[in-house]
């Protein structure tokens, strides 16, 4: 018995030393040290040695498998090092070769020209609102002073989703909201998507974006309104920005004015983006109407208010000089790029 110890650890130990994967050890392992390997095979047989030989070959045994498993731990940590060495090898990384560019994207023009606007009002006191896309007829239309005959209450020109529940067609909306909801003082402007039924073309979408602001208070008049519609203008187009009112007509402002701005391109001069006039209509503007104050709970024998809304896509288009409004939304990195 003690022959075939001695040759089982000859045979285990060089099959250990020829081993060249961890898989193969683990194998060996088990063939030789397991439950059922060829150690305890051998080791079956100590019940026919006298009492003086088990102690014996006890002791060879345990040497022999102390052996095996200290050439199985040695064979183990040099195979480590081995696939280590031959992974760094097949992983190696060519460090001269050129890197992979990382493109940076850039703000949309639409998104600096909301931020600018945000920027600009928030500077001058007025709070953002925010209001739902879907609106009611009640707060796109009847609640803002628009008769049942206005041709924007009409199909051609509004999406309807059914007979009182539409997209909204401008922000003013958002204003109603926060007048029911909140006493004046009130100073607010909101900025959001609108929905018209426009066919597109080059100054026309169906879906744009506008900004709407509304101030409520005691005592305000046409020269407030004024007054901040300079230091807007000033502040997004220049500071040599001029304005000028022209008498309208709009539903929900009583007087109402259209608002021109000297042309951010030729400053007043005359050119071809202004037609040759010097001026550019930017948005429209206007006192409160009273009907709209009394729907909306306040009374305009004790407050007054102005308003005033303009398209976010008009005004981006007149500061970077964009001819085509569907540029805008084509989501072209060349163009968007070029801002």
């Amino acid at each position: 018995m003690e022959g075939k110890l001695k040759a089982l650890k000859e045979k285990a130990i060089l099959e250990i030393n020829e081993a060249d994967s961890t898989a193969i050890l683990e194998k060996a392992r088990i063939h030789y040290l397991g439950k059922k390997g060829e150690l305890t095979e051998i080791l079956r047989g100590m019940g026919a040695l006298s009492a003086e030989e088990r102690p014996l070959i006890g002791k060879i045994a345990n040497i022999v498998r102390e052996n095996i498993e200290i050439a199985l731990e040695e064979a183990k940590k040099s195979i480590k090092i081995k696939e280590l060495d031959k992974k760094l090898q097949s992983e190696t990384i060519d460090v001269t070769m050129p890197g992979k560019e990382i493109k940076v994207g850039k703000r949309h023009p639409l998104t600096q020209a909301m931020d600018d606007l945000k920027n600009i009002f928030i500077s001058m006191g007025f709070k953002v609102a925010e209001g739902p896309e879907v609106e009611t007829v009640y707060y796109n239309f009847d609640a803002l002073n628009a008769p049942k005959n206005h041709p924007s209450r009409d199909v051609s020109d509004t999406f309807y989703i059914n007979e009182s529940t539409i997209l909204r067609t401008q922000t003013s909306p958002v204003q109603v909201r926060v007048m029911e909801k909140n006493e004046p003082p009130i100073r607010i402007v909101s900025l959001g998507r609108c929905f018209r039924n426009d066919t597109p073309d080059a100054t026309h979408s169906p879906m744009f974006h506008q900004i709407e602001g509304l101030v409520v208070d005691k005592g305000i008049t046409m020269g407030d309104l004024k007054g901040t519609l300079e230091v807007f203008a000033k502040n997004f187009f220049g500071p040599n920005t001029q304005i000028k009112f022209r008498p309208h007509n709009f539903p929900f402002t009583e007087p109402s004015a259209e608002v021109d701005a000297t042309c951010f391109k030729c400053g007043g001069e005359g050119c071809s983006v202004c037609k040759g006039n010097g001026w550019i209509e930017v948005l429209g503007a206007g006192m409160v109407h009273p009907n709209v104050l009394r729907n909306c709970g306040i009374d305009p024998e004790v407050y007054s208010g102005f308003a005033f809304g303009m398209g976010i896509d008009r005004l981006t288009m007149q500061k970077y000089g964009i001819d085509d409004i569907r540029l805008l939304f084509e989501n072209d990195m060349r163009f968007i790029n070029q801002f």
